[in-house]
């Protein structure tokens, strides 16, 4: 009986198959650094509240800083005490949302609990960060914007009172959307990586497309309406808007139309995706920037046409409440079915992490 000697069987070097992520799926997590930038930036978001802080709480003690003989806001009574407290509280989430963007706590709070917050601040802010650099532009280049009235001539707050409190509302949106930004790059980045063609096609598909052609047309009425206004159309304003147009009113109106124009945009990239090679980032931000602005900033306004007081002629018209109240469901038409999406996205994704 002979044997044969065989070398020992070698290890296979063949590497298994490897599963290689879909688009949007998550990558590998990395230690927390809050890192020079982050830190710049939250103690700019902090120390800019402190100048609009100031103001209400001397309003709220009695101060007149800053309010002009014969200002509306003289007459305000308990109203406008309780609409200057409610305003140094949402400076105060301005506060915690710093905070919450720059800790690694951060990183575990339930996504409603901060995009939600996120996206009105973003809605309120834009406006002010977009509108009042091209204000100043313009009244540079010789525009009538430097005569701030509170409508029908009657003075409303020292011109001072603008620059600093919008001036800190601008470094409040630089601070606050870089830290975001950082913030939504590190826990969702992953979800708007590739192109518009990378999306798939899921069952909520149809629902987008629905939602996104609905908030076109009904997007119509207020887009038109604020490019009329900028152009110099008094169809729909109140007595006291007609007569203290300046050409402030007319950069602020062409905002909201461009602000409009680009939430429409977004959502119909989104929807029916006939740029392919678009990077998914784009609409994405045309989404987020276009829906908080309508909706946020036509809320803001829908609440102060309800609590306002004073003259009737300063009083929004019927036609101004329905244009506010259209910017409403414009954006929330736009936002809930983009915000499923990246949903889906999101679980998508998970459902690979747990596979791999």
């Amino acid at each position: 009986m002979t044997t044969t000697n065989r070398a020992p069987a070698e290890p296979s070097t063949v590497p298994p198959p490897t599963q290689h992520p879909p688009p949007g799926a998550p990558p590998p997590t990395a230690p927390y650094r809050v890192g020079r930038v982050r830190a710049v930036a939250r103690v700019l978001a902090v120390v800019a509240c402190v100048p609009y802080v100031g103001l209400k709480l001397a309003w709220l003690a009695g101060s007149r800083a800053g309010i002009p003989d014969g200002s509306p806001l003289l007459d305000g009574g308990v109203v406008l005490a309780v609409g200057n407290a409610a305003t140094v509280l949402m400076v105060g989430c301005v506060v915690a949302l710093a905070l919450l963007l720059t800790r690694p706590w951060g990183l575990r709070v339930p996504a409603c609990l901060l995009v939600v917050p996120m996206w009105v601040a973003s809605g309120l802010l834009l406006p002010v960060m977009t509108a009042f650099p091209l204000q100043m532009t313009v009244r540079l280049l010789g525009g009538d914007g430097g005569q701030a009235s509170g409508g029908a001539g009657d003075p409303f707050l020292e011109p001072w009172v603008f620059g600093v409190v919008y001036g800190g509302f601008i470094v409040q949106g630089l601070a606050l959307g870089t830290l975001f930004a950082l913030y939504a790059r590190e826990r969702w980045g992953h979800l708007w990586q590739g192109r518009l063609r990378d999306l798939p096609r899921t069952p909520s598909s149809p629902v987008l497309r629905v939602a996104a052609v609905a908030a076109a047309l009904v997007a119509l009425a207020p887009g038109l309406a604020h490019l009329f206004w900028a152009a110099g159309s008094t169809a729909g304003l109140d007595e006291g808007r007609v007569a203290g147009r300046t050409s402030d009113f007319h950069v602020l109106e062409a905002v909201n139309a461009l602000f409009v124009a680009a939430a429409v945009t977004g959502v119909l990239l989104l929807a029916f995706r006939r740029e392919g090679r678009l990077p998914l980032r784009v609409p994405l931000v045309l989404v987020w920037a276009g829906s908080a602005q309508v909706a946020c900033w036509g809320g803001w306004l829908s609440l102060a046409a309800l609590v306002g007081a004073g003259d009737v002629a300063d009083r929004p018209t019927t036609a101004m409440v329905l244009i506010y109240a259209g910017q409403m469901l414009v954006g929330t038409l736009i936002a809930l079915p983009v915000a499923h999406l990246l949903a889906e996205r999101a679980a998508a994704s998970e459902t690979f992490g747990r596979r791999a």
